[in-house]
């Protein structure tokens, strides 16, 4: 199966050759092409000086940004276990590399373009970063690149891996494909039992599955400690808020959602008039459409791009990556995608804030965190937008209450913390593996 994939991704360089420099002449995409075909390279890895003997090289890949931030706990655990260690990051969007930016190059010697999976190029970038250890965070699985660490005798490690329903389905429609494809991993470590479960289901041998939990437990918990005033009052009014008046967020929503949270939203103002509400869009290229819905609902709603003078109680947050900077401001948080049928989003980030965190009905990607984090009593997952409007209002007009979820969401939070260590006890123990072996 690698075999043909490699035989086919050499044919497709022939094929796209002629393309290329077509997209150079665009702006947009010629300084990535470039990199993600591996010009400049050989240079960069140059310039980070010569290696330390016996310092191992960690190559961290994530396909976008949910990676990128999923990634930090444990780069920044490998630095601090390998202060000698070069660490190079590569990230597949141009949004992933953004967030990497801010994220992880302060525990990272180089971010880069991730290669693209075509003929030569990911040799040429194994040969010139030469990992003694990769590490895939969730997904982006690409067969050429895998076989050709596989050839190098390099250990692979998948980590924060998870299964939805949704790949599931497109794992069992190319079951040979795939479990080549994971069979080729040295080690696949899961965030719950259920996703370790999948995976041994497809056919992975069960002794290279493993359940280390999810590693968004790890990151940095807020300065907040359940009750969020500390730091709430100057982030609300640097986002165009008044710093008193309650605010509710809605994180991470899709198409057809936010003409439910608006209705909700104009329907508590009619019994907590004061409220305030930002909307952060999982695709930030509706911001225009979602300002046009809050027009139609009478709400005068203003986008974060459009500059930081202006002032108002509906915030639609058009950027990436500041989402979980805004959580420790609210008084309570919706995670989107889950009153539309999206398998919902991770509640970790508002949960880590200390945050009453409230669901739909959709959480069916993320469902043993929500299921420990209703059962805790830091979240509630509800049925429908009326039930929605019924829980807001109950959070905001029951502090005890709000206290109490609040607590119960950082406390679960807490317990589940030590992801990054279990990682690198793994990891620690391949390279000591490897390098018996080499």
């Amino acid at each position: 199966m690698f075999l043909f994939y490699k035989i086919f991704s050499s044919f497709l360089v022939l094929v796209l050759l002629p393309f290329v420099p077509l997209l150079l002449l665009r702006k947009k995409y010629r300084q990535r092409i470039t990199g993600r075909l591996g010009f400049g390279l050989r240079h960069q890895v140059a310039q980070l000086g010569p290696l330390p003997r016996s310092a191992p090289v960690f190559w961290v890949h994530a396909l976008s940004v949910g990676e990128a931030t999923s990634a930090l706990p444990l780069v920044h655990a490998i630095r601090q276990r390998f202060p000698a260690a070069r660490i190079i990051c590569t990230l597949t969007t141009a949004s992933g590399s953004q967030v990497a930016e801010r994220l992880l190059a302060p525990h990272a010697d180089l971010l880069l373009p991730a290669p693209l999976d075509l003929g030569p190029v990911v040799p040429f970038f194994t040969r010139m970063i030469q990992p003694d250890l990769f590490i895939l965070v969730e997904t982006d699985f690409w067969p050429h690149w895998l076989s050709c660490l596989a050839g190098e005798k390099i250990p692979v490690v998948l980590v924060n891996g998870r299964i939805s329903k949704k790949s599931l389905r497109q794992y069992q429609r190319c079951p040979l494909l795939f479990r080549t494809i994971f069979q080729s991993f040295t080690l696949l470590s899961m965030q719950t039992a259920a996703d370790a479960k999948k995976m041994i289901d497809l056919g992975v041998e069960a002794g290279k599955v493993v359940t280390l939990g999810n590693l968004k437990f790890d990151t940095e918990l807020s300065a907040t400690t359940g009750t969020n005033a500390p730091v709430s009052m100057p982030t609300k009014i640097s986002r165009g808020f008044a710093p008193t008046a309650p605010l509710w967020i809605c994180g991470s929503t899709h198409d057809d959602e936010e003409e439910q949270l608006f209705s909700v939203y104009k329907h508590l103002r009619g019994t907590v008039p004061e409220l305030q509400l930002l909307v952060a869009p999982r695709n930030i290229e509706r911001s225009q459409d979602i300002l046009a819905l809050a027009a139609a609902h009478g709400l005068d709603a203003r986008a974060w791009t459009m500059g930081v003078q202006r002032q108002g109680p509906v915030l639609i947050l058009d950027t990436i990556g500041e989402l979980a900077a805004c959580y420790p401001m609210a008084e309570v948080v919706f995670i989107g995608g889950t009153l539309v049928a999206e398998g919902g989003h991770n509640p970790l980030e508002a949960a880590r804030a200390g945050v009453p965190v409230l669901f739909g009905p959709h959480m069916e990607d993320f469902e043993e965190i929500a299921a420990e984090l209703t059962r805790c009593g830091g979240a509630l997952q509800v049925g429908s937008a009326t039930d929605v409007s019924t829980a807001v209002e109950q959070i905001l007009r029951d502090p005890a209450l709000r206290t109490s979820m609040a607590t119960a969401a950082l406390q679960c939070v807490r317990r589940n913390q030590g992801v990054a260590r279990r990682h690198l006890e793994r990891m620690t123990a391949l390279l000591v593996r490897t390098e018996n072996n080499g």
